[in-house]
């Protein structure tokens, strides 16, 4: 079934990085990108836009999905920024 929401944290937590990720061209890369199975505690590495032509690393860690187990089409994206401390998720 097809997750309606994945909430994912990301690092480093910049102003720049949250504008990167909240962008609709990013949202629909990970739509492509993670399609299929998707669990809390995944971690994703991938670049996001900063402005002027410039892009920043980004990791990405799923901290909740609700409404199924699978990113879709239809699969909403919540960003959050995480502390480098915050490890709660992490073996």
């Amino acid at each position: 079934m097809t997750a309606d929401t994945v909430r994912l944290s990301y690092l480093p937590a910049e102003d720049r990085i949250a504008d990167g990720v909240d962008a609709e061209p990013f949202r629909s890369y990970l739509r492509r990108a993670h399609r299929g199975r998707v669990e809390p505690g995944a971690e994703w590495s991938a670049f996001v836009g900063r402005g002027c032509g410039v892009t920043g690393d980004v990791t990405l860690r799923v901290e909740a999905v609700t409404g199924g187990s699978s990113i879709g089409a239809d699969t909403a994206f919540v960003f959050e920024p995480r502390a480098d401390a915050d490890t709660s998720l992490s073996p």
